[in-house]
């Protein structure tokens, strides 16, 4: 009984040792871990040049009224200096609910969002039924597959410049639906007809990548799953949906994701199809943003980066409601 009593007392009067400071916790992880911060230190200095700092620039500029004509310049042997002022949030008002919001920022933003849903959509199902046939026992399947990669290798420029030939007036488009007997749009004039064209083009530089990444998660699915489903007398469709579908999820949502930030953000598509100035009604949030930036006089950098900040804003929110939509469906399929 007293050999119970006193361990008892010995093992509460023990105190624990105090926790280290921040200070003292990084001088411990710095010394067993030194080399690994040497590693990635290059890595994080590119990033903060790169990245960190532009992004911080940009974001001191979107609370100010900075432009082309109050920015430090040099002129000859003049320098200027910058004359800007701190606005604090009057560029996201102005951008939001200002005079003329519609025009300057809702209608590219029912347009980007719309754009987006149609390019993906249609990047997804086109890639996934490319696939489908690649993953068939076809007799010449290595050249089929290298036929439908090279859009996505051929430089951007070129498919769309070579799109943009293609859909001039008196181009190889009007003049297949002239021997159709089809009406030939101005592709490149008529404001609807422009919007088709930029989604005919990104569509056509948007599905290799798809295909070939869904191609991927197809031949990752075990053949013997096809076999037992066929076995209990599955049909065709019936092993797309609960074999081929569940199988290609994590594929499917990773190659979605990157799609809509991809397409959210594709620039070049619309830039070399219409140029920096024409087609206003097919410019994206990210295009105007340009224009404001650097197609205009004077050029209003304080709207531009403040457009780029809502733009990184959406994503961001999209990307965490994509993710928390993801893991529920993982926990209720699980």
């Amino acid at each position: 009984m007293s050999v119970a009593v006193q361990g008892a007392t010995g093992q509460g009067s023990r105190q624990r040792d105090p926790r280290p400071g921040l200070m003292e916790r990084l001088k411990r992880s710095y010394a067993k871990h030194w080399y690994a911060y040497a590693m990635i230190a290059p890595v994080v200095l590119v990033l903060g040049v790169l990245v960190l700092y532009p992004l911080a620039e940009g974001l001191w500029l979107t609370l100010t009224d900075a432009n082309s004509l109050n920015m430090a310049r040099k002129i000859g042997a003049n320098e200027i200096p910058a004359s800007y002022h701190f606005v604090g949030f009057d560029n996201y008002a102005d951008i939001l609910w200002g005079p003329g919001s519609y025009d300057r920022f809702w209608s590219h933003f029912v347009w980007t969002i719309s754009w987006t849903a149609l390019c993906v959509g249609l990047h997804y199902t086109i890639g996934l039924g490319l696939a489908l046939l690649l993953n068939q026992k076809l007799r010449g399947r290595a050249v089929y597959r290298m036929l439908l990669i090279l859009p996505w290798a051929v430089p951007t420029f070129v498919t769309v410049f070579s799109w943009r030939l293609m859909l001039a007036d008196g181009g190889a488009v009007n003049g297949l639906l002239s021997a159709l007997h089809l009406p030939e749009p101005g592709w490149l004039d008529d404001p609807t007809a422009q919007k088709a064209a930029a989604v005919l083009v990104n569509t056509w530089v948007g599905v290799p990548f798809m295909m070939i990444s869904l191609l991927g998660g197809l031949q990752s699915i075990p053949a013997e799953l096809y076999e037992a489903a066929e076995m209990d007398g599955a049909t065709a469709w019936q092993r797309f949906r609960h074999v081929t579908l569940p199988g290609l999820r994590t594929v499917s949502s990773t190659v979605v994701l990157l799609g809509v930030i991809w397409t959210f953000n594709q620039f070049a598509v619309i830039f070399l199809l219409f140029g920096g100035s024409g087609a206003p009604d097919a410019q994206l949030l990210v295009t105007w943003a340009y224009r404001l930036g650097f197609g205009q006089q004077p050029r209003d950098y304080a709207q531009s980066a403040a457009y780029g900040v809502i733009l990184l804003s959406i994503l961001i929110v999209f990307t965490g409601f994509y993710r928390r939509w993801l893991a529920r469906n993982e926990r209720a399929n699980g």
